[in-house]
């Protein structure tokens, strides 16, 4: 285990500090592994995929992603309008630690 992360150095200053800030959050994680397995969604396919999530959470949540430059926003300029949503390389930079806590999740989870 790396512990360089932590010697040395306040919590707050940390790498490990700065990736929750990220990504802590009730749906962001949902919508990155969302992203991560189906690659480019529309925005009411979101909502379908994320139950109990409502617009104004998804549209905010999307927006904070997006300005962290985790999530690409690509808007097509037709009636009616279509948005789509995808990882950027930088999003896609998370997709081993999430694919190691939903690895994590299925072996630990009680049955």
């Amino acid at each position: 285990m790396n512990l360089e992360c932590m010697q040395n150095s306040k919590l707050e200053e940390t790498g490990f500090s700065y990736t929750m800030s990220l990504i802590q959050g009730k749906y962001k994680m949902f919508i990155l592994y969302t992203l991560m397995e189906y690659t480019i969604v529309r925005f009411n396919e979101l909502k379908r995929y994320i139950t109990g999530i409502s617009y104004k959470t998804l549209s905010a949540t999307l927006k904070e992603l997006e300005a962290d430059g985790l999530v690409d926003r690509k808007e097509y300029p037709q009636i009616p309008p279509k948005v789509e949503y995808s990882l950027t390389d930088r999003g896609k930079s998370l997709i081993p630690i999430l694919d190691q806590m939903c690895v994590w999740g299925e072996e630990n989870r009680k049955s």
